[in-house]
């Protein structure tokens, strides 16, 4: 080693005195090969010859995007169909538009020479370092633009970036600034099949773009750099508004308007025309790809590419889903003031998205229709319990756990016997104002009992809920400082395709599958550029806690006292559900599986109004029931797994019995000293299979849940102290009824 260095150390040295001594020599040699360099890249830039201009006025759309169902024989949307633009002269533009597109695009526009170096490096290298693709966004003029946009196709290469730099110097040299910028506008793509500033000024706003106001134009230059996320007909309103600012922002900066004109602009209340029918099938499935694609690809990939993507959307179901919202809602609108409804399925076992309904109608603009509801974040109410009672289960607890649904105050600050949740005080009440008593867990998640359910989200921990829910697929939730005990009735807001998915990860045993909406993309010479076919989940929850919950939402005698069953009960199916409805009565859901297929549906009213004060089994159970009846025709029949638990040697409590803690065996029956108390009395929260308490009155909440399980203890007669048999002995199996005695 040490002769290695020595060996280096002389090169290095005799290689500088090299240098020294003919570095005349080497930088004439350097610069020769740089004018030599150069004259090969002025050769090859002459080499390149711009094309006749008349053709920068016809954009190459037909590569375009064509989208597919699963099976790659159903095309859903083909970009190239129904292509919409209007040419116009750049003297039929308003100044507005010109303004309010060179402002946010290219400020430099009528100063530079075609290209920004400096800035297409920085884009470039900003991309490197992102882990994007070329796409050049952000050092592109308007010139360059024109010429990605009407001469140079294929992929995003240093060399192709070179070729557009040396065609937008040519065209500079070509054209005037402002036959560039006309062309610019006239191709610039608006969303959808919509392309050219005047086929945008008719569809947003049913105006010529000579007619348009600042605010107007604004809204048109916002569109730009990503038309699918930031069309107004989309789930991004807010963003476009906050860009359509930034545009105007922009004018004020660099001249085009003065701060009286910015702030009228902004304050301006622009009415956007109803998006247009048009040949596409499942649309909110369309644009939520196309988002994708444009967010991942860029925009140019969509037009040029010609790549044929393979979605996972199962096409009949699908037909089926929408034709079941459509008439479902139309209903709901009479019966329930619930105008809107929207549904998603999944495959729970690959995450594959088979069914995205976003609205009762994608083209109906009373509701506003576009908007994609199951993209929306809104309140779950009472479909959130099952996460916390699977952490619950985690932490030691059982199905069988008995808590009592009693009226109770949570908060630490309130007294024990006010029950009302007026000012900070929490004393929440069940859907029929009933209270039941003493209840096992497992009827408590069957029956949506709330007092149980805040129980046991205090027994798990927020902290620890949250972040089985976010595991599992819910990623809209902040962090634990945000939200109270009210977060297991639906405090936090949940997206519908996140519910279903994290629903799925109970159906599929616990191992998360992610959602999934593209099965592959192909170029168009048949080679993969994406392919999802195989995803690999990861195991969030443990399988036999996942089957616990199955087991629970799937058990018709647990939900009996619902009443729901005759609409949930599927035949030899099994089939696990949970409803929801948010206190104020705004959001009703539905969300069920079976080990092959996830269902959720969300009802009410885009604009948050509240519906007619009824549980969601009656709103959306009918339609949700429906769907999933078709849905298990298309399936394989398969059961849940099921496994018998272990009891043995859990205290009493744990195992379904209230009446005491203190326990013997006699015949195979088990007896107590009967003592009547709330579960913290005999186990501590975060370790219920450890030692009693010895002073269960540390626990914050110990006082406010034993002070009214004691008083509905003496109301309904329990003594203390006397001896009382409770059931068969830990694992006994089967046992006479001749010998058990009445409880």
């Amino acid at each position: 080693m040490r002769f290695s260095l020595k060996k280096g150390r002389s090169a290095i040295k005799k290689s500088g005195r090299y240098a020294r001594k003919h570095w005349k020599l080497i930088l004439l040699w350097g610069i020769a090969a740089g004018f030599i360099f150069l004259g090969l890249f002025v050769l090859w830039a002459a080499s390149l010859k711009l094309p006749d201009l008349a053709s920068l006025n016809e954009r190459k759309i037909e590569q375009s995007v064509k989208i597919y169902d699963r099976t790659g024989s159903v095309l859903l949307y083909d970009l190239h169909d129904n292509i919409q633009r209007t040419i116009v002269p750049l003297s039929a533009i308003s100044l507005n538009v010109q303004h309010a597109t060179i402002a946010i695009e290219d400020a430099e526009f009528y100063t530079h020479k075609g290209v920004r170096p400096l800035a297409t490096l920085r884009a470039i290298f900003t991309n490197i370092l992102s882990g994007k693709p070329l796409s050049g966004g952000g050092g592109s003029t308007i010139t360059q633009q024109v010429i990605k946009g009407s001469v140079l196709t294929g992929s995003k290469t240093i060399t192709r970036k070179f070729k557009e730099w040396v065609l937008a110097l040519k065209l500079e040299q070509t054209m005037s600034k402002d036959q560039i910028l006309e062309i610019y506008l006239n191709q610039a793509p608006y969303g959808g099949a919509m392309y050219g500033v005047e086929q945008a000024s008719e569809t947003f706003f049913n105006k010529h773009a000579s007619d348009l106001s600042v605010a107007e134009a604004a809204y048109l230059a916002a569109v730009l750099p990503a038309p699918t996320y930031y069309s107004p007909y989309g789930n991004h309103k807010d963003a476009l508004d906050a860009r359509k600012n930034l545009v105007l922002d922009r004018m004020l900066v660099h001249g085009y308007l003065t701060e009286e004109e910015r702030d009228a602009a902004k304050a301006e209340v622009v009415e956007f025309q109803a998006q247009r029918a048009s040949a596409i099938q499942a649309p909110h499935f369309v644009f939520y790809i196309r988002q994708y694609l444009e967010e991942k690809y860029g925009i140019s990939v969509l037009e040029e590419s010609g790549w044929r993507v393979t979605t996972s959307l199962n096409a009949d179901l699908q037909a089926k889903a929408e034709e079941i919202v459509n008439r479902n809602a139309l209903t709901n609108t009479e019966n329930f003031n619930a105008s809107n409804a929207g549904m998603i399925a999944l495959d729970p076992k690959t995450g594959q998205i088979l069914v995205m309904v976003g609205s009762r109608d994608y083209f109906d603009q009373a509701i506003d229709g576009n908007y994609n509801v199951t993209l929306a974040a809104r309140q779950p109410g009472s479909a959130f319990k099952p996460f916390a009672y699977a952490e619950a289960f985690i932490k030691g607890y059982t199905p069988d756990t008995v808590l009592f649904d009693v009226r109770t105050q949570f908060q630490t600050t309130c007294s024990a016997t006010n029950y009302t949740s007026n000012g900070e005080c929490y004393s929440p009440v069940n859907y029929d104002g009933q209270f039941r008593g003493p209840m096992t867990l497992r009827n408590a998640l069957a029956q949506s009992i709330n007092v149980p359910a805040v129980k046991v989200l205090y027994l798990a921990g927020i902290g620890d809920t949250l972040r089985l829910a976010k595991a599992m697929g819910i990623s809209t939730l902040g962090t634990q400082n945000q939200y109270g005990l009210t977060l297991v009735l639906g405090g936090g807001e949940v997206t519908l395709l996140d519910m279903a998915s994290a629903y799925g990860t109970f159906a599929n045993n616990g191992l998360r599958m992610s959602p999934v909406s593209i099965l592959k993309i192909e170029d168009a010479q048949g080679q993969i550029i994406e392919d999802n076919t195989q995803q690999h989940g990861s195991q969030v929850l443990p399988a036999e806690i996942a089957q616990e919950i199955s087991d629970i939402l799937s058990d018709p005698v647990a939900r009996a006292p619902l009443g729901e069953n005759t609409l949930f009960n599927f035949g030899g199916h099994d089939v696990a559900m949970k409803t929801g409805t948010t206190n104020d009565y705004r959001d009703a859901w539905t969300v069920g599986y079976s080990p092959n297929i996830v269902v959720g549906v969300w009802a009410g009213n885009n604009d948050n109004s509240s519906m007619v004060k009824r549980v969601s089994g009656f709103i959306v159970g009918p339609m949700w029931s429906e769907f999933m009846r078709y849905a298990l025709t298309k399936t394989p029949q398969e059961a849940f797994i099921r496994s018998e638990p272990n009891t043995v040697g859990l205290k009493p409590v744990l195992r379904g019995v209230w009446q005491g803690n203190q326990n013997y065996i006699q015949n195979n029956i088990e007896y107590v000293t009967q003592s009547v108390h709330e579960i913290l009395h005999w186990v501590s929260k975060d370790n219920p299979n450890g030692p009693t308490p010895v002073d269960p009155s540390s626990d914050s909440q110990y006082n406010l849940w034993e002070v009214p399980v004691r008083a509905w203890a003496q109301t309904h007669g329990y003594v203390d102290g006397i001896t009382v048999p409770v059931g068969p002995a830990p694992g006994t199996q089967i046992f006479s009824t001749t010998t058990v005695p009445a409880f």
